[in-house]
């Protein structure tokens, strides 16, 4: 049996998702529309062995889309034939913006779609000093008014009650202009069969999908031929609409002294103060990035612990081979690198969450528009980008919060560039192989050019995003347009349900991309093509007879990576890598930590036979990796392979490049589309290529 399509539908900020997760539970799943990148949440109700399908549209003010979230809004509505065409509208308020709901209501009510109202957070009524005449408001609205608190779950059960019932026929108030009644007249005989105001729709909306090419082209040479404009009808209906209802509302909402908005105020004399504002703002950023950085420490180590002991266990237990190789090396250590990202996401989206329920990120969207609006970039930009400081994953997924699709895409197009901690070990090796200790100015030089670095990926961010704003075209035209709610005390269930969807999506949608490149890599980089990877002790044994015990091991270790397929690769690349100064030995370095930017130094350990264990933060084992990698020489050049031209060469190259499997896998599902992923990864990676190219041949 067909389940019933319930579609939630309201204004921002009038508690829609917590009716939805009060309704659904955890009975639900979150995606995008096809095609789009508006993010689609739906789940299931069962009421007395009967199901449910409820659909919680994207926040929209008006019926008339100005963004693709308020488009899908429209198409979803008025497509009879799109598979979330709803059976019944549920038009959510709240007490403080009932015109805006009503007008809502009214549309999709002239639509023909069957509807009812439902008034929710009636909890804050009286703390904003709201009263209102329900008996009024029915008749009004022709239809049962159900009075909701989402957050404590009072009226729900009367409103799922309510969702099987038949809604009053409701008779249309709006009275199209005279001065378009010719033009409407017109636009009738093309749709016989539709209603009036289905009609009007078509003459007020470009380019609606419902229509046919013929159809489209027939409206606008109507509109063409009267000289009106599909705006211009807009806004005539939204006038006549509100001056009716202020009239109509007058009698049935009294407004008394709102201490609900008086407290708002007083605290938004801080937080929205012209400096102490962002000051707040700042320390805040400070203790979120500290959080994802500091406090997941210590789960990530005891992830990256439990993972390895497990691999170590299965790998004594089972027998020798590549079986059990693929296993331990392959999918076990493939899954941790998986779930060790998981404290830094949790943690990131608690703090997004608080912010979003809490109604802090309006202010945050407000403060920082300005400064990132002229990149093309929105005002909540900012999270994703100092996140990216700690960790490009959770940041590329923290950017769903953008509600504009264009902000939103090149946001976690852009968000990369950031400096995020796994470049930290790479760069305390170059730079303490190639840049000479001392001070300028009373600064240490090497710590100067760390902080260049940090600095790079700030404006690299941004002059990226400034140049794809060029080129990357948007239907809508965003403007900030947007209410400043009351402060409220956090809604914990969206807080929970809201950090599981997050966690969950990238644990399923982007764990087995990585997954699948961590496999693809292990069998690169256990397998070769010729003797002398699996007869490497004997070869080893025969150049280098005074090698035993470890020192022997680590050797054959070495020698069989470089007579891997990831070791021939390497040097199949040799030629594309040499005019930036590289050798095949730092070609499978670049290779091996396309898994994580930090495998490259590890890579470097084996292949300079120092072991895949070594510890960057110990001062011995640095140096002794140091030591080897100066006195390392370049076949190529003649030159050491780590010279000041071929190291500053490198750091551009990882100041630049997308050079992480699972930033990809996450950029990949965030935008449900393989295009504009490798669009990213060509545009950062040419990017790194030109740039090292051009620092090695001017410095070499």
């Amino acid at each position: 049996m067909k389940k019933k399509v319930i579609a939630l539908l309201g204004n921002p900020n009038v508690g829609k998702t917590s009716l939805f997760n009060r309704l659904t539970k955890l009975n639900q799943k979150v995606g995008n529309y096809p095609g789009v990148t508006v993010e689609k949440r739906e789940g299931t109700l069962v009421h007395q062995d009967k199901k449910y399908q409820i659909v919680d549209l994207p926040g929209t003010y008006t019926i008339y889309p100005n963004s693709l979230d308020e488009e899908v809004v429209y198409d979803t509505l008025s497509d009879p034939n799109g598979p979330y065409y709803p059976d019944l509208v549920v038009v959510v308020a709240e007490p403080a913006t009932l015109k805006r709901a009503i007008v809502l209501y009214q549309q999709v009510r002239e639509m023909g779609l069957p509807a009812i109202f439902v008034l929710n957070m009636v909890d804050e009524m009286v703390e904003k000093g709201i009263s209102i005449d329900f008996e009024a408001l029915r008749q009004l609205l022709r239809t049962d008014i159900y009075q909701t608190n989402a957050r404590t779950g009072k009226g729900i059960p009367e409103l799922i009650e309510g969702l099987d019932n038949e809604p009053s026929l409701y008779i249309s108030s709006f009275q199209v202009p005279a001065k378009y009644a010719t033009a409407l007249t017109e636009a009738k005989r093309l749709f016989p069969l539709a209603k009036e105001y289905g009609t009007w729709l078509y003459l007020a909306k470009e380019n609606s999908k419902a229509l046919t090419s013929d159809q489209r082209t027939a409206i606008l040479q109507i509109r063409q031929q009267h000289s009106i404009a599909a705006q211009q009808l807009q806004r005539d209906e939204s006038l006549i609409r509100n001056q009716e209802l202020e009239q109509a509302l007058e009698p049935i909402v009294t407004r008394g002294e709102s201490k609900a908005l008086k407290t708002t105020d007083q605290i938004d004399r801080f937080l929205m103060h012209p400096l102490v504002g962002y000051a707040i703002f700042l320390g805040i950023l400070l203790l979120i990035f500290q959080a994802i950085f500091a406090w997941s420490a210590p789960l990530m180590d005891w992830i990256d612990n439990t993972f390895s002991d497990f691999a170590a266990y299965l790998s004594v237990q089972l027998p020798e081979g590549p079986l059990s190789s693929l296993l331990t090396d392959g999918i076990v250590t493939g899954i941790g690198g998986i779930v060790i990202f998981l404290p830094q996401i949790v943690i990131l989206f608690i703090f997004i969450s608080f912010m979003e329920e809490t109604g802090y990120m309006s202010r945050v969207v407000f403060l920082m528009d300005r400064w990132l609006r002229p990149f093309g970039l929105n005002g909540k930009s900012v999270i994703p980008l100092m996140s990216g400081a700690a960790c490009a994953i959770p940041a590329v997924m923290s950017a769903r919060n953008i509600e504009n699709p264009k902000e939103r895409l090149l946001t976690m197009l852009v968000t990369p560039f950031m400096t995020c901690s796994a470049r930290l070990p790479i760069y305390i090796v170059i730079i303490g192989l190639v840049i000479p200790e001392g001070t300028f100015l009373g600064f240490n030089i090497q710590g100067l050019v760390l902080f260049g670095l940090y600095l790079l990926g700030i404006v690299s961010a941004l002059a990226s995003a400034w140049l794809l704003n060029i080129f990357i075209k948007s239907v809508h035209k965003s403007y900030l347009v947007f209410e400043i709610p009351t402060y409220k005390v956090p809604d914990w269930k969206n807080v929970v349900t809201n950090v599981w969807e997050k966690s969950s999506g990238f644990l399923i949608g982007a764990g087995k991309i990585i997954l699948a490149i961590s496999i693809i890599l292990w069998v690169l980089g256990n397998f070769g093509p010729n003797d002398r990877f699996y007869d490497a002790e004997s070869y080893v044994a025969t150049e280098q007879p005074e090698l035993e015990g470890e020192e022997l091991e680590t050797a054959v270790a070495s020698y069989q990576l470089e007579h891997s397929f990831l070791g021939y690769i390497g040097m199949g690349i040799e030629p594309i890598v040499r005019p930036l100064g590289y050798d095949w030995k730092m070609g499978i370095g670049l290779i091996s930590s396309f898994a994580a930017r930090e495998v490259f130094v590890g890579t470097m350990a084996v292949v300079y036979s120092l072991g895949d264990d070594v510890d960057i933060e110990d001062d011995g084992e640095r140096a002794t990796l140091f030591e080897r990698m100066k006195n390392e020489t370049n076949r190529n050049t003649g030159r050491p392979a780590y010279n000041f031209a071929s190291g500053i060469s490198l750091l551009l190259f990882y100041a630049f490049a997308m050079q992480c499997m699972a930033t990809i896998a996450v950029v990949k599902k965030e935008t449900g589309s393989w295009k504009w992923t490798l669009i990213q990864l060509g545009f950062m990676t040419g990017i790194a290529y030109i740039a090292a190219l051009v620092a090695y041949q001017l410095l070499k």
